[in-house]
Formats: structure tokens, C-alpha cells, sequence
């Protein structure tokens, strides 16, 4: 059963315990307050559990694991993207927070991809898909799903508008699959330019995490 239908189903129930409360002219009541009350109950009940099946809630939660690993000092100005967090060699949490820098004036989109021992590549976004910009920043949610003290290519990638509607689209494919096969080298677009590259690990067992 849909969310949808599951908040419908919850609001009907709420909207029967409300007419329970209303008296008619004759102080009988529209409906019995032994309907209305249950009625009410389980519909909030209903309602609280649509919320937290939603995606946006599932979200939340998933923003709360959410760790930052060692961070890189950037001295002099910014002359190309890069990343400055995770650092190079660094081991990290299953889910984490990639932070760099870029000059304010470059517009393209920031993508992360990352390339376990399976030499397969996976782009990483968050609710926006490509990576947050800002005042010279960027940043994007990372998830790794391997063993522990695997080894990632974390690859940072600059993309002109079609390679980013690929990427984009590619998610979209993947979550409503619910399917995540990862992208041949030759499957990367033109458009999509390489600026930069680390290797990290992970700390921990990620499988089956996400």
C-alpha cells in the first residue's frame, strides 16, 4: 500500500473522531464516541507511521549518521576544484560528508564518484543530486558499501549540463530499480572532466549499510 493511501486512510479515521465531537440540535451526537474515539487514535497512529515510511523522513534520519573525516588546509587562493575532505590515504565512516573547494567563478556542476575494487564507478549525490556549491565550497553526501579497510578511488568530477542530467537521470533510474550497478568507464560522458582524484578506505564493515 502507497503512503499516500496510508495518510488518506489516516486522515478519514481523524475526520470520524472529529464528527464523533459534534453534537446535533437533539444533543445526539453525528456519530458514537465509541466509533470516534478508536477512530481517532488509530488514525493518528496510522498518520505517525506514513510519516516515518516517507522518503523525506527516511532522509532525516539518514543526514543524523552522517560523519566528516580529516580536512585538508588550503593556504593562498583557490585556482581548481578539488576535494579537501576526506584527505588522501584516509580511512572513513560508511557515510560521509565530501567537502572541497572550486573558484567561484567556474559554474560547472560538481560531481563525486566513487570506484571500489569492483572498477566500477558510482556518482554520489544527496536530495539536489549534484553537489552543493557555495561562496567557493562544495560538499556532498559520500555512502560506501564495502568490507572493511577496502580501498576507493574518490573521484572528483567538473560536468557541463548533459553529462549532469545523465548523472541525475542515472540516480533516478537506480533508486525507482532500486538497482545499483554502477557505470563502465566508457559509460562516463564526454562532458564529464576528471579534476581530481584520491584513495581512501573504509574503517568499518559497510555491507549491506544502505
Amino acid at each position: 500500500m502507497s503512503t499516500k493511501i496510508i495518510f488518506i486512510i489516516g486522515i478519514v479515521l481523524i475526520f470520524i473522531a472529529i464528527l464523533s465531537s459534534i453534537k446535533r440540535n437533539s444533543s445526539a451526537r453525528l456519530i458514537s464516541t465509541k466509533l470516534g474515539i478508536p477512530a481517532g487514535i488509530i488514525g493518528v497512529v496510522i498518520m505517525i507511521y506514513a510519516s516515518y515510511s516517507s522518503d523525506l523522513v527516511k532522509y532525516n534520519r539518514q543526514i543524523e549518521q552522517v560523519s566528516i573525516g580529516n580536512k585538508l588546509k588550503i593556504n593562498g587562493p583557490v585556482n581548481a576544484t578539488k576535494v579537501i575532505s576526506p584527505v588522501d590515504r584516509d580511512s572513513v565512516d560508511c557515510r560521509i560528508l565530501t567537502m572541497g573547494v572550486y573558484q567561484e567563478l567556474n559554474e560547472k556542476d560538481i560531481w563525486v564518484l566513487i570506484r571500489p575494487t569492483d572498477d566500477r564507478y558510482y556518482p554520489q549525490s544527496d536530495h539536489t543530486n549534484t553537489s552543493y556549491k557555495r561562496d567557493g565550497e562544495w560538499q556532498v553526501v559520500t555512502r560506501f558499501g564495502g568490507d572493511k579497510g577496502e580501498a576507493y578511488d574518490l573521484i572528483i568530477y567538473e560536468a557541463n549540463t548533459v553529462a549532469s542530467a545523465f548523472f541525475s537521470s542515472t540516480l533516478e533510474k537506480w533508486k525507482e530499480e532500486d538497482n545499483y550497478p554502477g557505470l563502465n568507464l566508457e559509460e562516463i560522458p564526454s562532458g564529464a572532466k576528471e579534476v581530481d582524484k584520491i584513495i581512501i578506505y573504509t574503517r568499518k564493515n559497510c555491507r549491506g549499510v544502505f
